[in-house]
């Protein structure tokens, strides 16, 4: 007769209490790290918004004609998905073409001038994206990846070249009429593919949708001038950065019967607004005094509290962010494609390609200042040395010295995660593409990257976000702690948003102690999590044309 060993029912016992405490252990964790974030960030939004100053009345009236009806929604929403995913794009997308916006305009405005961009935008960016477009067009065309390298490697020396004939040529057409040719058109395009791939819309609207967006952005000049703080060039850069991601998640949004009460969303945010301004006003309530306002973002540092703001730091940090990540996407996704996919198993070389990848994997946990000093040595001191032999003159506290420095820093991390999203496809897939007669760059263009795609960018973008919140390697490259301008180029001075709020947290004031670094501190965050956002929905995206 069988019977139980006391052995193996203490023995589960035992591992089912264990399981138990480990659960709520966990539970309990979780919340205590939840709540402590939550406590920090409602202390410095409470700082930089100026909230202690407002008034019984008006807290009343915004939770009446705001907060209330967004619980309701929320509330209403919690049990249906589809309206979730619906207020989460609207929301999220239009955000992303806001900030899209306000970066357009201040890279096209100081990083280059209209002319300036223009040349580029022929010797460089129009080239590539159709190139883009005409891979995607013809899938069998295999040059296309090449002819895209040899653009990025030789368009900037010809733009270069040709830039005062280029410039000539621009200023024949006026900022309006560059910016139209070189982002509306483009814009129209996009649209009409979106429509028609992405929508299901049919031909002939895919087509009336392409070419309203040019109509529109022309009938709409006469309004637009009736406006003195927008010009015809800010008007064609927020049509275009704005309009296109805010119209696409509104179409898509409005084709799915089970999204539409998304829509009350943006609906209740606008309405609640007004209707809390309207109630403010008639009862006399005192509103906030937030430090974070449009003067903190279109000034310069002041020794008064009042007049500062992060206007030089924040260019500072667009110019940075945008060498990052193209240093760190094009460099770290290239050696993750080599390491993975082309360099060998077996032999000599692969005791070596296992010491690369060892070593990349202990450098991305060596500290921050360490590449700071590596940045030093190495983009500093070089030009020291090399004197009038230096190219370009870049050197301490440059734009583009940084950028590499923080490059150096996120590389390691980028290789990893590309690695392991490359590495998570599964080997059948490429077999089965072989089998079909596909060569090695096809299989890694056709299958491999597209499937690995979510991980890549997921994995880049988390770690920008971590390059553009560093303070350690911006202070051994000499970046100025304070800065009265924006950087005038790529070897320009600069400051960082980082930096700024370094050298506010020192002064004697509590005004800048408090409030000033709590809106540079909440500036930093929205821009944080903006690019984390922009990561899962990327992510979420190819996952979907993945499965």
């Amino acid at each position: 007769m069988a019977t139980t060993s006391p052995t193996e029912t203490e023995f589960g016992e035992v591992s089912r209490i264990k399981g138990i405490v480990f659960k709520y252990i966990s539970f309990a964790a979780s919340i205590v790290g939840i709540l402590a974030l939550g406590v920090l960030l409602a202390y410095v939004f409470w700082d930089a918004l100026g909230l202690e100053s407002a008034g019984t009345g008006w807290y009343l009236a915004y939770t009446g004609t705001l907060l209330v009806p967004l619980l309701a929604f929320f509330a209403y929403a919690r049990t249906r998905p589809a309206v979730v995913a619906g207020t989460f794009e609207l929301f999220s997308m239009t955000l992303a073409g806001v900030l899209l916006t306000g970066a357009g305009v201040i890279i096209l405005s100081i990083i280059a001038s209209p002319g300036v961009w223009f040349a580029y935008f022929l010797t460089v960016v129009g080239p590539i994206v159709g190139l883009y477009v005409y891979g995607q067009y013809d899938r069998e065309a295999t040059w296309v990846g090449l002819a895209m390298l040899g653009v990025v490697l030789l368009g900037p020396v010809v733009g270069t070249l040709g830039l005062g004939p280029l410039t000539a040529v621009g200023a024949l057409l006026g900022s309006p009429g560059i910016y139209f040719l070189s982002l509306v058109v483009p814009a129209a395009a996009v649209a009409a593919y979106l429509s028609a791939e992405r929508l299901d819309f049919s031909r002939r609207r895919s087509l009336g949708i392409g070419v309203g967006l040019p109509v529109l952005a022309i009938a709409a000049v006469p309004l637009v001038d009736t406006v003195p703080a927008i010009s015809r060039s800010v008007w064609l850069i927020g049509l275009v950065l704005l309009g296109l991601p805010a119209g696409f998640a509104v179409a898509n949004t409005a084709r799915t019967r089970e999204r539409w009460p998304a829509f009350a969303f943006p609906a209740i945010v606008a309405l609640g607004f007004l209707a809390g301004e309207a109630v403010v006003t008639a009862i006399g309530a005192t509103p906030p005094t937030p430090w974070l306002d449009w003067q903190y973002v279109t000034s310069g540092p002041s020794q008064t509290a009042a007049e500062a703001g992060l206007y030089p730091a924040i260019i500072g940090s667009i110019f940075l962010i945008v060498l990052v990540s193209v240093f760190t996407f094009v460099f770290g996704v290239g050696a993750a494609i080599y390491l993975e996919e082309y360099a060998p198993g077996s032999g000599p070389l692969a005791a070596i390609t296992r010491i690369i990848k060892v070593n990349i994997s202990n450098l991305a946990g060596v500290p921050s200042v360490v590449y700071g000093l590596l940045g030093l040595g190495i983009f500093v001191n070089i030009e020291s040395q090399l004197g009038p032999f230096t190219y370009a003159g870049f050197g301490v506290g440059t734009v583009l010295t940084a950028a590499m420095t923080l490059s150096l820093l996120i590389l390691p991390i980028v290789i990893i995660s590309a690695q392991e999203a490359i590495r998570s496809v599964p080997d059948s897939l490429r077999q089965a593409s072989y089998g079909m007669g596909a060569t090695r760059w096809q299989t890694i263009r056709n299958v491999v990257l597209p499937r690995s795609l979510p991980g890549i960018l997921t994995g880049t973008i988390l770690a920008l976000g971590r390059a553009i919140g560093e303070t350690a390697p911006l202070i051994m490259v000499g970046a100025a702690t304070t800065k009265f301008s924006p950087p005038s180029g790529l070897f320009g001075k600069l400051t960082a948003m980082p930096m700024q709020i370094f050298a506010w947290a020192f002064e004697p004031s509590d005004e800048f102690r408090y409030g000033v670094v709590a809106a540079g501190v909440v500036t930093l965050l929205i821009v944080m999590l903006t690019m984390n956002s922009v990561a899962i929905l990327v992510r979420n995206k190819y996952q979907q044309e993945a499965n």
